[in-house]
């Protein structure tokens, strides 16, 4: 194996060098590259480096799963004991144009994307920048503006920053899930489409909470979206800015983004998402007339943003998780804070996993149309990410499925290889607006994009 792998990456090193362009548009926020946009090599982290016929059965049963379930595309990256042991991707990024799906794919991830949310929160607090127990509304709260944060149900002054954490903060989604119902929002506030996040959380709070906070545990994505207007409170910065410098690129993630809604302005090398057959198209979320598939422009994911909004490579996901690993030192933040994230209290919600088993393994999920992810870090040192690019029928339960397959494959390998001896770097590609603080100016679309990293001793 050894030897086969060191031909491998000498060849993979050497030969194969080719150039990818890439097309870009995001309509009216910036015009085309120039001409001197610089283009890229070939992403040395490929399907091929993981190409092991020990590993075949664990891979028909992947295959034969994403079959059964009709799921287009899917990206799998492992890891043990904080080293990247596998990572593929399954069937197609873009079937269209049978693009196969690769390791180094950006897909949105849901709400797993709460998860890296948490993280942020929790670094602010560790900069005592921020407290667990810091009011979040009224005179004494973060964001004490009431021309802004105006709310007619006093109960909102108890809010604290570990109740948006834990789904205590008071909401539901009894009548609704207040992210994913713009048209009715903008109907409310009188404003017009696409909606902002100020205007969803201004809808909410002219409401009263549906329970005092802290008396129970509800999910509700409304919390983290007030959570991102907290981050970029306390950090002068716009959120994807404050996670990007401070979360993602000190444990070298570079392809991590906030989603945009529409199919043409999808990232470089993200996928396209799909849904199943009988899916209807909707008005589109910017009050546009034309009609859309709700993962293709009919879902506002840049205001689900801190929620639910990124897109990022599975293998930069699991190199996130192995980085907030309570029992590994030397992470992004610090055990003490990472075992915060995975304690939860009788009848709440962990601090941004979805929930913690018995055995103390560490689950986080995400589905909406188009997406489903699965991040999980076991007790028993393995740690998996599962991302699809098709939303199967059975929504939201699917990532249950995912893990059952997962555990069956799983005994199907008697040992992982060995290639990298440290977990690859992320590619670099550094796009404008998303990145930038109120006070920069934009930059070029994209940079070049540092491959050769991905082979790190």
């Amino acid at each position: 194996m050894i030897k086969k792998t060191a031909i491998f990456l000498s060849f993979l090193l050497f030969f194969l060098l080719l150039d990818l362009s890439f097309g870009y548009s995001l309509r009216s926020e910036i015009g085309n590259p120039d001409e001197s946009t610089p283009v890229a090599p070939v992403v040395s982290l490929s399907n091929d480096i993981f190409d092991f016929e020990e590993l075949s059965s664990f891979e028909h049963t992947i295959s034969h799963f994403l079959k059964h379930w009709g799921v287009t595309g899917a990206s799998v990256a492992i890891a043990k004991d904080g080293k990247l042991v596998y990572a593929k991707g399954f069937g197609y990024a873009n079937r269209e144009e049978q693009e196969l799906m690769q390791p180094y794919h950006l897909l949105r991830v849901a709400s797993v994307s709460k998860l890296i949310t948490a993280t942020a929160v929790m670094k602010l607090v560790e900069a005592e920048k921020l407290s667990l127990d810091s009011k979040v509304f009224g005179e004494e709260g973060i964001l004490s503006d009431k021309t802004q944060y105006g709310y007619i149900d006093s109960r909102v002054e108890q809010i604290t920053i570990k109740q948006l954490l834990n789904h205590s903060a008071g909401w539901t989604t009894r009548w609704g899930d207040h992210l994913f119902m713009h048209e009715s929002i903008a109907r409310q506030q009188g404003t017009e489409l696409p909606v902002k996040k100020l205007d969803v959380i201004q809808f909410a709070l002219a409401k009263r909470l549906h329970y005092t906070p802290g008396g129970h545990s509800s999910y509700s994505n409304l919390g983290y979206l007030i959570l991102e207007c907290i981050i970029e409170k306390v950090s002068s910065l716009s959120y994807e800015a404050y996670v990007t410098q401070n979360i993602l690129n000190p444990i070298g993630i570079y392809d991590a983004f906030i989603a945009h809604n529409f199919d043409n302005l999808r990232y470089p090398l993200e996928a396209r998402y799909y849904e199943v057959p009988e899916a209807l198209e909707v008005p589109a979320y910017d009050g546009d007339s034309k009609m859309v598939l709700k993962s293709r422009g009919g879902n506002d994911i840049r205001v689900l943003g801190a929620a639910g909004g990124w897109v990022i490579s599975s293998v930069s996901l699991i190199k996130f998780l192995v980085s907030i690993d309570p029992e590994r030192e030397g992470g992004i933040i610090s055990s003490k804070s990472a075992a915060l994230l995975a304690h939860s209290e009788p009848g709440m919600h962990p601090l941004g996993w979805r929930w913690i088993s018995v055995d103390g393994t560490r689950w986080r999920t995400g589905s909406f149309a188009g997406t489903s992810a699965l991040a999980i870090s076991r007790s028993d040192g393995f740690s998996y990410v599962f991302i699809t690019n098709t939303s199967p029928w059975v929504g939201s339960k699917f990532p249950y499925e995912v893990n059952r397959m997962m555990a069956r494959a799983f005994h199907r390998v008697d040992e992982w290889p060995e290639v990298f001896s440290n977990s690859p770097y992320s590619p670099k590609l550094i796009t404008d607006v998303e990145l930038q603080d109120t006070y920069h100016e934009l930059r070029r679309p994209w940079e070049c994009w540092d491959f050769t990293a991905f082979v790190s001793k």
